[in-house]
């Protein structure tokens, strides 16, 4: 048996059979011009677009909004433009199509950031684009028969959003990265995912494989002993979770909230019923990408009073909107950026825009009045006091009472002292916070130790801002993919943080981890994480000296 190790991206077991992904359907060599190619080409990006929002309507909302955001670039003129003028040069149909969308992945990749996050999508906007043209089905995944691991070269959303649960025990993929849409939606959907693995490329239709999604290793043929071994753990852990209930503490009581990161609706009737004490990230994007004109106070407060509804009695913290870069607006394009990752999204967008800011906080107070849900709010991409200060002066303004900003910028995490005297809380968004404070495309596969959560660096940029927020008394969460690790939740614990927001099929772990350990431990286990060498070091340290309890089902 061999074991191939990959980044986990998606937590739990899963053993079956692979089946491959088959590679899209690719132009024809010297394929001839063709005089009507500028109707076909258009009819084609048109069909995907209406393609992809037709899917919108059989998933939940984190989905809906990434395909909703996918069809927006198949509808995007400057692509489209771009392959009518291949076209118009002698390039064939198909030719034309697939020139344009490389010459735009190469531009998505070279702004880096959000952007080059959206190369994945765009590829997939282009191939089933290509096939449209040609007459030929678009790329996707098999016929499933039975259950099995699937395996690609990278998964697009709308392919990923809309897996059938019941066939696909686990996803394996050659590309992609911890924050990739694969992972994100994998990780909602409680399917068992590594990515960034090499050896996925080798992998044949049929070939037996065991994924450990919490290790991120990918077990080749393994053998009886190692799949029953492997069962007997998640039996094990089955069977420790089962008691492990209630609001989210340690061993002697100090109170940590478990909550839940929700993208719309949906998520929130789900999570709702959960045993999780609320919401701690909201991601209201949904609302403005699937409206092609700025939506109204009447329409967005109607969306938030159905989100804020099963939660009566638990806090709602509410990320305004985080648009730019990856998420551009038809109705609040700023204009071409040279680094959008960098530029005016978020909070700066706001600024530029206050009346949609206003729209929306006038929104949040009149849904908050009509439930009662403990609403919070809070912005994204803060970078100093002074912008705190604006944001908290505009939220107040509408009448919602909590205010507080996501430390996503090393510069808001190293000045929290000033800029949490402003607010009412932080929430530490630790996947932009690793990309800016490593210098590291968050989509660049090669870079992927650097974006590592356990790096040692981004712990004490993450301990600056729990300490400036300490010395405010006020509370700092963590609302990033790395809240939602067992072992890492101890760390963030011990750095001062008072609650963790994740994907609700991730608590019932965290909170058995914090149940198992004093407060006092979680301070020595952060301690041994920032006192360790390199990311593999600090993960090593926390799980040697973690309860065995707790490494015995990890």
């Amino acid at each position: 048996m061999t074991v191939v190790q990959g980044i986990g991206v998606s937590a739990g077991i899963a053993f079956g059979a692979v089946v491959r992904v088959g590679r899209a359907v690719r132009p024809p060599d010297n394929e001839p011009a063709a005089d009507d190619a500028e109707p076909r080409i258009r009819e084609a990006f048109e069909s995907v677009a209406s393609d992809l929002e037709a899917r919108v309507a059989l998933v939940e909302d984190t989905a809906a909004s990434i395909l909703t955001a996918t069809a927006m670039l198949a509808r995007d003129p400057s692509l489209i433009d771009g392959a009518i003028a291949r076209a118009a040069s002698g390039a064939g149909p198909a030719t034309a199509i697939d020139g344009a969308t490389r010459e735009f992945m190469d531009q998505f990749a070279a702004l880096g950031g959000y952007f080059a996050e959206r190369a994945t999508d765009l590829r997939d906007v282009g191939d089933r684009a290509i096939a449209a043209v040609m007459g030929a089905p678009a790329p996707g995944v098999p016929a499933l028969e039975e259950p099995c691991i699937l395996v690609a070269h990278d998964l697009a959303p709308a392919e990923t959003a809309t897996l059938d649960r019941t066939k696909v025990l686990g996803i394996i993929t050659e590309a992609g990265g911890r924050t990739s849409h694969t992972a994100i939606l994998a990780a909602q959907m409680a399917i068992p995912a590594v990515v960034k693995l090499p050896e996925a490329s080798e992998l044949a239709d049929g070939r037996i494989v065991m994924i450990d999604g919490d290790a991120g290793a990918v077990h080749l043929d393994p053998s009886p002993a190692t799949v029953t071994e492997h069962r007997e753990r998640g039996a094990r852990r089955a069977r420790a979770l089962e008691h492990a209930t209630g609001p989210g503490s340690t061993l002697d009581g100090k109170q940590v909230k478990l909550l839940a990161n929700i993208g719309g609706v949906d998520d929130a009737v789900a999570a709702g019923a959960a045993d999780v004490e609320g919401v701690g990230l909201f991601r209201t994007e949904f609302v403005f990408l699937s409206s092609p004109t700025a939506p109204t106070v009447d329409d967005q407060a109607e969306i938030y009073r159905q989100v804020f509804e099963p939660f009566e009695g638990r806090r709602v913290v509410v990320r305004t909107l985080d648009a730019g870069a990856d998420k551009p607006l038809a109705f609040a394009d700023l204009g071409a950026e040279e680094n959008p990752a960098l530029g005016r999204r978020g909070l700066r967008l706001s600024a530029e825009r206050p009346d949609l800011l206003d729209a929306q906080l006038e929104a949040l107070s009149v849904a908050a009045g009509q439930t009662g849900a403990d609403v919070w709010v809070m912005a994204p991409m803060v970078a100093d006091a002074q912008e705190a200060a604006w944001f908290a002066r505009r939220v107040r303004e509408n009448g919602l009472p909590t205010v507080g900003v996501m430390i996503e910028i090393p510069a808001a995490a190293l000045r929290a002292g000033h800029v949490m005297a402003e607010v009412d809380f932080g929430s530490l968004g630790t996947n932009d916070l690793a990309q800016y404070t490593m210098a590291a495309d968050r989509m660049q596969g090669e870079l992927a130790e650097l974006l590592d959560p356990w790096q040692p660096a981004v712990l004490d940029v993450v301990a600056s801002a729990a300490e400036g927020a300490g010395r405010n008394g006020k509370p700092m969460g963590v609302c990033g993919e790395s809240a939602g690790d067992p072992l890492m939740a101890l760390v963030l614990a011990g750095l001062g943080c008072s609650s963790l927001s994740m994907a609700p099929s991730r608590v019932a772990m965290v909170r058995f981890a914090l149940s198992r350990h004093t407060f006092a431990q979680c301070v020595r286990l952060a301690h041994l994480a920032r006192s360790a060498r390199t990311p593999a070091d600090a993960r090593a340290a926390v799980l040697a000296e973690c309860a065995p309890d707790l490494a015995a089902i990890l």
